[in-house]
């Protein structure tokens, strides 16, 4: 089943106690983000102790109902220029309560080579985010298997990654 609109809305707003995602792209082509990624490019820069947003506040709320939104990003270096805009994006994130981690796999092998991109709900369903090779969305996906094999991807991916603001530690972002 392909999730779109209020149906996809809702596993955001319905999920119990978790929600994670496996990001494995270098960019990703969101036309609602490239008016902003432009003001990046041009030089602006997002004030993270002062930025507030619909998702910041979505976090706040998912937090004071006690649950967790998380996600692991697997990257390497050099940074892409739409990693470098979002990694702006992701400290305000964090300190709104996202549960943000980088997977580097710079010079090693990647453990999760050939994973696609996914969210994870409760850890019992999975909707699978479908790109072109550009980062450009084709779809979700519910997936109607078993969700044994992606439990042990987000295990795989939590134990190899790092919390964002480790990460950038010393990083020029």
């Amino acid at each position: 089943m392909l999730l779109a609109g209020e149906a996809w809305k809702a596993k955001f707003r319905d999920f119990q106690s978790e929600a994670w995602r496996l990001e494995a792209l270098p960019v990703y082509k969101v036309p609602q983000e490239e008016e902003a990624i432009r003001a990046y490019l041009a030089g602006e820069r997002i004030d993270p102790h002062t930025h507030s947003s619909t998702y910041t506040e979505d976090l706040k709320r998912v937090r004071r109902e006690g649950k967790s939104k998380g996600r692991v990003h697997i990257v390497t270096r050099p940074l892409s220029v739409y990693l470098q805009y979002e990694f702006m994006c992701y400290q305000p994130h964090v300190w709104a309560g996202d549960e943000i981690r980088i997977m580097d796999v710079t010079g090693r092998s990647n453990p999760l080579a050939g994973v696609q991109d996914f969210w994870m709900f409760d850890k019992k369903e999975v909707v699978l985010m479908h790109y072109e090779s550009d980062g450009t969305q084709i779809n979700r996906e519910v997936y109607e298997g078993d969700v044994a094999p992606f439990i042990e991807y987000q295990r795989i991916a939590l134990a190899e990654s790092v919390p964002f603001e480790e990460y950038v530690k010393g990083l020029d972002v």
